[in-house]
Order: structure tokens, then C-alpha cells, then sequence
């Protein structure tokens, strides 16, 4: 499993993030890019006069604010990358045609989200309370993993009390993954964790988690974000709901029931040449040529040529990753890969 910050650590961030966040609501034209695309400017009259407010743009705001202007990616791309004035004027002259308002999400002076006035803010540091004294509740539990990127926050629990056998000698414990985007790129979720003891993989069972997006009512404030009682009851009755969910997780019957999935694939072996299994299988799952490489070299390695071993290939790899988001894509995806359906398999396995 890749490893990420220590418990600690990432407390501390946390906290530290909490206090120096800021968020408005504006409408489009109270924004505007400079002439180089870098910079984005909140501006405001108000009874006290002109305000406004410089923050630097992250890839991500780039992404959304595109989006949103319908612009399409690839030539937003080209126009940032060689022609930043055009860009400019394309999207000044957007949002100075608007009157849409939008959630701007703010973090040690950059805009990192661009966002409905509709998004509900459900943040890291709030979830981090509510979990980690029911986690620690659990006997023996640990945080095998934990990290804060810049689009998400990652929890990654195990319950060692909870194991099987997949076959003889290759123990996996049942675990969750509890994780966050606060710039819209993701619900709230709590799903199924496998973690296989005999090299420290994890495998996440998205199919069976639990999910809660960041959709709520109208933000009626027309600048900067305050917390406010009402918002504070209606986060009070979530995190209640998110701590019950945390506690029920770690259900021994829908562990079982994974770890059956498991065994089955165990039998069915590749007939197709590996190298051809591996390439069509980077092709359907979307893995770059560097995972297809990591992936086919411990898929040799491991010397399981099953379906069950390609799996666990997928996850192994995802330990050599520098990028902590795309390291839990692919131990996402490894369980995918696993639990794929017969006929994409048989495809698969017949590729000559």
C-alpha cells in the first residue's frame, strides 16, 4: 500500500488547512484572469468601497472554470500553454457576460476550486473528528495509511481482528477507505478495504462503499463564506450519520463475501500470452505505459498467472507511484480488474 503521512502529520495539516482556507461566493463578473492566465482577481463594490483580491490558479480551478465556460479541454490547454492572452480574453469576456454565481475555493493564496453556489462544503478537518475517535474505538485497528493531496484526503483503516485466507498461505484483513474532495472532485465515501499481508497491498472495493456528494442548498451569502448555526446543524446530523457508517464498515459477512469473489478468480488462468493480457488490459482500464510495464514485471515476478494474480499486479504497482490520487486509482481499479465480467475476460484470455 502506498504510504503516505503519518497520523500526526496529517492531523496537524489538517488543522493547519482549516484555519487558513477561505471561500466566496461571487457572481462571473466579479472575476478576471490576467493577461497570462495565472492570476485570478475576486473583486467586489460594496457600501465600504472597492475591494478585490488576487489568487494564484491551480490546474484544477483551470479544469472546472474550462468546464463551466464550455471550452473544451484540449484547446483551453493549447491556449494556456501558447497563446495565455487569448485565453485571457476568452474567458474575461465569458464571465463578464454572466451573472451566475459560483463557490471559489481558496487555500494559502490559490484558487483551487471553481464550483456550483449550490456545492456543500463537507471538509477534511471536520470528517477527520468524527472518524478517528470511532476508529479508534476499534480494537487493534490502525491507520495503515493516511495522506492530504491537493484534490483529496485518504484514510485508510485496517482491522486486523478480520482475516481470511484467499488460498493457503495468502492472508488478506479487512479494512476502509475513508475519503474527501473538497474541490468538487468527489463525494464523501466509505468503502470496503482488502489488505493482503504477504506484500502490503491494498485493494479497494468501490462497488460496495457508501457515498455522499457535496450537493445542498443555495450559499445566499454574495462574498465570503462563514460558518453559521444552520450550516453547523446540518453538518452535526452528517457527521452523526458518517461516524455510524464507519462503525458498520468492517461487516464480516460482506468481507467474506469479497473474499470469495477472490477464490474464484484464483482458478482461471491465462492462456494468452502475458505480455498480450497485460497490454489489452492497460488499454481497457486505462493504465500509461510506465503501469503497464510495473504491472507486467510483477505480474512476472509474482508467478501467479490468474486472474486473481493480475489483480494484485495492478496493486503492487501502485506502491512504486510518486502520486499519491493515482496510487488509490490503481488500488481501486486493481479490484476491478479482479472482479471483471466473464465476457471481458474471455477476451482477455483469447487474444492471440
Amino acid at each position: 500500500m502506498k504510504q503516505g503521512l503519518q497520523l500526526p502529520q496529517l492531523a496537524a495539516e489538517l488543522h493547519r488547512q482549516n484555519s487558513a482556507k477561505r471561500d466566496f461566493v461571487v457572481t462571473s463578473d466579479a472575476l478576471r484572469v490576467d493577461d497570462f492566465a495565472d492570476i485570478v482577481t475576486l473583486s467586489r463594490d460594496n457600501p465600504a468601497g472597492y475591494f478585490s483580491e488576487d489568487f494564484s490558479m491551480t490546474d484544477l480551478f483551470h479544469r472546472q472554470v474550462g468546464s463551466v465556460l464550455n471550452i473544451p479541454a484540449k484547446y483551453y490547454d493549447l491556449m494556456r500553454t501558447s497563446f495565455s492572452e487569448l485565453l485571457a480574453q476568452n474567458v474575461n469576456g465569458w464571465l463578464g457576460r454572466g451573472t451566475n454565481r459560483h463557490t471559489i475555493r481558496t487555500l494559502d493564496g490559490n484558487a483551487r476550486a471553481f464550483l456550483s453556489d449550490r456545492y456543500r462544503r463537507i471538509d477534511n478537518y471536520e470528517i477527520a473528528q468524527a472518524v478517528l475517535p470511532i476508529i479508534a474505538e476499534m480494537p487493534n485497528a490502525r491507520v495503515e495509511s493516511c495522506e492530504v493531496t491537493e484534490n483529496r484526503m485518504y484514510l485508510k483503516v485496517v482491522n486486523p481482528r478480520l482475516e481470511m485466507d484467499v488460498v493457503p498461505g495468502d492472508t488478506v484483513q479487512a479494512g476502509i477507505v475513508i475519503s474527501n474532495s473538497e474541490v468538487g472532485l468527489g463525494s464523501v465515501s466509505v468503502m470496503p478495504m482488502l489488505y493482503r499481508l504477504v506484500c502490503a497491498n491494498g485493494m479497494i472495493a468501490a462497488d460496495s462503499g457508501q457515498r455522499k456528494y457535496h450537493v445542498g442548498r443555495q450559499n445566499e451569502n454574495d462574498w465570503e463564506i462563514f460558518s453559521d448555526a444552520t450550516l453547523a446543524l446540518d453538518d452535526q446530523a452528517f457527521m452523526a450519520k458518517l461516524a455510524d457508517i464507519v462503525r458498520t464498515a468492517v461487516d464480516a459477512a460482506k468481507f467474506a463475501t469479497i473474499v470469495d469473489r477472490l477464490r474464484e478468480t484464483t482458478e482461471l488462468k491465462f492462456t494468452a500470452p502475458v505480455a498480450d493480457v497485460v497490454e489489452l488490459t492497460a488499454s481497457r482500464f486505462g493504465f500509461n505505459k510506465a503501469e503497464n510495464d510495473g504491472i507486467l514485471q510483477h505480474l512476472i515476478e509474482g508467478g501467479d498467472l490468474s486472474l486473481y494474480g493480475l489483480g494484485n499486479a495492478v496493486t503492487r504497482t501502485a506502491n512504486d507511484l510518486d502520486n499519491y490520487d493515482r496510487a488509490t486509482d490503481l488500488e481501486r481499479v486493481g479490484y476491478q480488474v479482479i472482479t471483471m465480467p466473464p465476457k471481458m475476460w474471455q477476451e482477455l484470455n483469447e487474444r492471440r
